[in-house]
């Protein structure tokens, strides 16, 4: 399936390549959602997918249908939903986030995959790359990563006699640890001193606060 025709279903003329063989089935094109959050902390992104969706001519329940699944924060649920939907085998995953588009890469190489936003999808090898994503995985990059290095400049510019930087990143995020890696090459690049704190969990977090007092000048 082409990018453009993927990601139509978030916005674009809506292209369903597997529609004519589930109406010929009798069962309605159906869409595996799957949120990152809960569904009160999404909803307003639920709404304007389902508007949307509704302007292209696909109206939930008639047209195709939805299942709506949550991971409510918690990374281990991505995995099991993702395989959940593979089972189902619903015609596309739509979500959002770089861990819960690893799940579903995992999950299934031959389900459409659509992200609203992640980082560094190629970084992660979710795609080959951003002009040609290939495979069954396309979306919007945030390029987070790809600015790692842009925003050490910005700090270097607004504090000049920066010399020890303090990096804090959640090493179990892949969008982060890739993030982690292109401030380091930058802050080295720049004759910086580094000090890395690798989050695990919610305890290490004070920790790390403490550990950077008097040590860096900025983090």
């Amino acid at each position: 399936m082409k990018r453009r025709e993927l990601l139509g279903v978030l916005g674009g003329a809506a292209v369903w390549p597997l529609a004519a063989r589930a109406q010929q089935s009798g069962k309605l094109p159906t869409i595996g959602f799957l949120g990152a959050t809960t569904a009160s902390g999404a909803s307003q992104w639920v709404v304007a997918f389902v508007q949307r969706l509704r302007e292209l001519g696909w109206i939930e329940g008639r047209t195709m249908a939805i299942e709506y699944r949550w991971a409510e924060g918690r990374n281990e649920r991505f995995t099991e939903i993702a395989n959940e939907f593979a089972r189902l085998k619903v015609d596309i995953i739509v979500t959002w986030g770089t861990a819960s588009v690893i799940a579903a890469n995992q999950a299934t190489s031959v389900i459409p995959i659509v992200f609203a936003l992640a980082g560094g999808p190629v970084g992660t090898g979710l795609i080959t790359s951003l002009a040609r994503p290939g495979g069954n995985v396309t979306g919007l990059s945030s390029q987070q990563s790809d600015l790692g290095g842009k925003r050490l400049e910005l700090l270097r510019e607004v504090f000049a006699t920066l010399r020890r930087l303090a990096i804090m990143a959640n090493v179990d995020s892949p969008v982060a640890v890739l993030d982690m890696l292109e401030v380091q090459a930058a802050a080295r690049a720049l004759g910086l001193e580094v000090a890395t704190f690798e989050i695990r969990r919610a305890e290490d977090i004070a920790p790390a606060f403490e550990a950077i007092q008097g040590r860096s000048d900025a983090l």
